[in-house]
């Protein structure tokens, strides 16, 4: 019986509900229910004793309305739109724009290339507005970049916290690409000729993979001058997909996977385009390496090879973190349908993982590293916040796409794959902008709208732009990042330029915490990956970046008081000063035999590159130093670690023989030196800038003792050495004072054979310092520690001791070659 009772009432108020007037006249209501009002005022008015006034202790702010503050923003707001809309139409002469509204519209604009600048030329990224609200910004590599949070450099505990458990996006937009196109031989020799390692130094399946376009790599940028290059930046080199020449030892054909042109198996001379990404610090450099090259090329064959910069047209964003995956499964939805998609992916990354579900793509263990994906995905303004039908999304996306727009819907697979990549590597190409921001609310509260049974007669079409022509799917290329030890799983995204801002917003809507230049070093030094500038020694931009941080520092100390301010200190480190050493630890004494010896300590203090010398970063150069220097002592391969076999060191010498090599012996006085990982073995944090010093057997078993309290427990310099280790010339260049008469001092003083570049970072769980230190010394350290011990009780860690420059007590480390630990054989890889 209730039951029944129930449906009655629910059809009842189905049959009220669909009888509801759509609009009500409140004239007709307030009459035709004038006797009921009536009676309520009164009610209302006895309660109050007709007293209708608020009372003074519930009273609110009811002048709000009346906001003069607010009115007068309105105002000027309305003003600059006159103004705006009196310049658009050709009317200049009754007033001007303000430089404040024209940076505002400049700020707001979405240009489709091209960056808009400060009154100086500096460049500013599309995330400019967002950052400058939150980060404290710098002026670095002619860009106004994020540094950090504001405050005094603190919170690496929780970016790494996120790193390790969340997920970070860094804009990386300053990163600038360089198109080359020209027959597929001669774009290889100018790779071979300026790379290290170069393409064909790797495996043929790894070489087939990059050649294809399936996978990109990372290596190092050479200047071309000979006889000697000098490094320029880390750079990743990716190609067009295209169809994999047939080599004489294969029988099946490649799989074609793109369309960059016909294929020749004869002479392979086919039209390809590759990209290398530089950085921007060392962009005008690398830019100029790779013009001379290609002239080169043209002059020694004849055949032209074109090198066009893609600044402006293309951006970067970096994603790291456990959730990377997620966050991209839950940003990007394909334009097209999911039965298409996981089969093009298959094709040109995955060969031999069966995808099921789009959603599975981002999936870790089903993508291999250094992969190359393209999509063609929504304008994540579309996709709702919360979870809905698909097929409903794409019902509104279509009913609200304008007639102009390059929706590709009902385009298959295999188009949509040749569409983005015709998009993204023409550099002619016109990259359709994302639609305006105005549209989509006005569309989405239309539908909102529409949805209440709701009409609004009073809604006007927003205005919109001169653009002919925008788009609500954007051409992408998915990067994964190279698997390297504890680093955490990274995506990087290539798009259009105008795209940055509406992927940016999204990724922090759904849980991304972004982070600057600084935070973005943190994280790579607690996953022992290098940073550039700031671990390049040998590249120009890490002398300029250090001579600029050295200025800022001086500009700082100079404003505190004479009486506590600290002494100064060498900025960028005198790596020259470890020819002392070498010449020391060769001549067996001491002491300084000469004067000539002393001047070989000096450094230049000019623009230029201060650090005289070259850095091994792959095992062949490593391998070639062994066999220049020809010493037994050289220990830099461990016998039970990966030491290289006797035919492995033959091919690489072969294959490297005109280039490294040929180095080596042009810079065999010079220094080499490899990056080492430092961890204190008791206790200390090592700063930037500390020197590592060569330990004795008597400094290693006092600092290994466990029994060992005070000072008697200690390595130190006296405090009166520490602000004289390093003395500072008129000229403005370092040398390193090697004591003579004073006994103490000399016995306690250690000689330096490497310089900290990046010290430890607060909350990471295993504190590690990024060092280079002399390969020569190194070795021959390694040989001392090892002689008379057995075997198994030789570590692959060396002992060496660490000294901030401020301080006067030595502390012991265990160095690890990174060349030594690393699966692969270099060690290029930039974080």
């Amino acid at each position: 019986m209730a039951t029944s009772t129930n449906g009655n009432n629910k059809r009842r108020d189905v049959a009220l509900s669909s009888l509801a007037p759509r609009k009500i006249n409140v004239q007709k209501f307030s009459e035709a229910r004038a006797a009921e009002l009536e009676s309520l005022h009164s009610i209302v008015s006895d309660r109050l004793n007709k007293d209708f006034r608020s009372k003074r202790n519930k009273r609110r702010r009811t002048n709000s309305y009346n906001n003069q503050p607010a009115k007068r923003r309105y105002i000027k707001r309305q003003n600059s739109e006159s103004l705006i809309g009196r310049s658009s139409g050709g009317d200049h002469h009754e007033t001007t724009i303000t430089r404040r509204v024209k940076r505002r519209i400049e700020l707001k604009g979405n240009p489709v290339s091209g960056f808009s600048a400060s009154g100086d030329g500096t460049k500013r990224l599309r995330t400019h507005v967002w950052h400058a609200k939150r980060f404290t910004m710098t002026k670095l590599w002619g860009f106004h970049l994020p540094l950090g949070l504001h405050g005094r450099g603190r919170g690496s505990r929780d970016v790494l916290k996120q790193s390790r458990e969340g997920v970070l996006v860094h804009d990386a937009s300053y990163l600038i690409a360089v198109q080359l196109e020209g027959p597929e031989s001669s774009l290889l020799s100018i790779l071979n000729m300026l790379l290290e390692p170069s393409p064909s130094s790797h495996s043929k399946e790894v070489f087939d993979s990059i050649l294809t376009g399936r996978s990109y790599e990372n290596a190092m940028l050479y200047n071309v001058n000979p006889p000697v290059s000098q490094a320029i930046a880390p750079v990743i080199y990716m190609w067009r997909p295209s169809e994999l020449p047939k080599r004489s030892d294969e029988e099946e054909d490649g799989d074609c996977i793109g369309t960059d042109g016909a294929v020749s198996n004869c002479d392979h001379v086919d039209f390809r385009k590759l990209w290398v990404w530089i950085h921007a610090s060392s962009f005008s450099e690398g830019y100029a390496s790779l013009q001379v090259a290609c002239q080169k090329q043209m002059n020694e064959t004849g055949v032209s090879v074109d090198c066009v910069s893609l600044e402006g047209h293309l951006a970067k964003l970096e994603i790291f973190g456990p959730k990377a995956s997620h966050l991209l499964q839950k940003t990007l939805r394909p334009a097209t349908s999911s039965s298409e998609e996981p089969s093009i992916l298959r094709k040109c990354s995955m060969e031999n993982a069966e995808v099921k579900f789009v959603t599975d793509l981002y999936k870790e263990e089903t993508i291999s590293s250094c992969a190359v994906l393209a999509q063609f995905v929504m304008d994540p303004r579309l996709i709702p916040n919360s979870p809905c039908d698909d097929s409903t999304v794409s019902v509104e996306t279509a009913k609200t796409e304008p007639t102009n727009s390059l929706e590709i819907t009902t385009k298959t697979g295999a188009e949509i794959f040749t569409e983005v990549f015709k998009r993204l590597w023409d550099a002619n190409s016109d990259l359709t902008p994302p639609e305006e921001e105005n549209v989509l609310c006005w569309e989405k509260h239309q539908n909102r709208m529409d949805s209440l049974c709701l009409e609004n007669p009073a809604a006007e079409v927003p205005k919109v732009s001169s653009r002919a022509r925008s788009s609500r799917s954007c051409p992408l290329l998915l990067l994964k990042h190279k698997k390297l030890g504890n680093a955490p799983t990274g995506w990087s995204l290539i798009l259009p330029l105008s795209w940055i801002k509406v992927f940016w917003n999204a990724f922090l809507s759904k849980g991304a915490h972004a982070i600057g230049q600084r935070e973005k070093r943190w994280v790579s030094c607690d996953v022992g990956l290098p940073f550039f500038p700031s671990d390049f020694p040998d590249c120009k931009a890490y002398s300029t970046f250090t001579l600029s941080e050295a200025a800022d520092m001086e500009e700082k100390a100079q404003r505190r008081p004479p009486a506590i301010r600290p002494f100064k200190i060498p900025i960028p480190p005198p790596w020259n000063s470890i020819h002392v050493t070498r010449s020391i630890v060769e001549s067996s004494s001491q002491n300084l035999t000469s004067n000539d010896e002393t001047n070989g300590t000096e450094i230049s203090s000019s623009g230029g590159n201060l650090f005289d010398g070259i850095v091994a970063r792959t095992s062949d150069s490593l391998t070639t130093l062994l066999q220049t220097f020809r010493s037994d002592n050289l220990l830099l391969f461990p016998h039970n670690a990966s030491k290289p076999s006797t035919d492995a060191i033959k091919k690489t010498l072969q294959e490297d023989e005109t280039k490294v090599r040929a180095e080596i012996h042009q810079k065999s006085n010079k220094l080499c030196l490899v990056r080492v990982l430092l961890h204190a073995f008791k206790e200390g944090s090592f700063e930037e800038g500390a020197v590592v010093c060569a330990p004795s057997l008597a400094d290693i078993s006092l600092l290994k003792s466990s029994c060992s309290e005070g000072e008697e427990g200690r390595v130190t310099i006296p405090q009166s050495s520490v602000s004289s280790y390093f003395q500072e010339q008129p000229s403005g260049t370092w040398e390193l004072n090697v004591p003579e008469d004073d006994t103490l001092t000399k016995q306690s003083h250690r000689l330096p054979i490497g310089f900290t570049t990046t010290g430890f970072v607060r909350g990471s769980k295993k504190q590690k310092a990024e060092a280079f230190c002399d390969a020569v010394l190194l070795g021959r350290l390694r040989d001392e520690q090892w002689r008379n011990k057995d075997v198994k009780r030789r570590k692959k860690e060396t002992y060496v001791l660490v000294r901030n420059l401020r301080s006067c007590a030595f502390r012991l480390a265990l160095a690890t070659i990174v060349l030594e630990q690393q699966e692969s054989s270099s060690d290029v890889y930039c974080f």
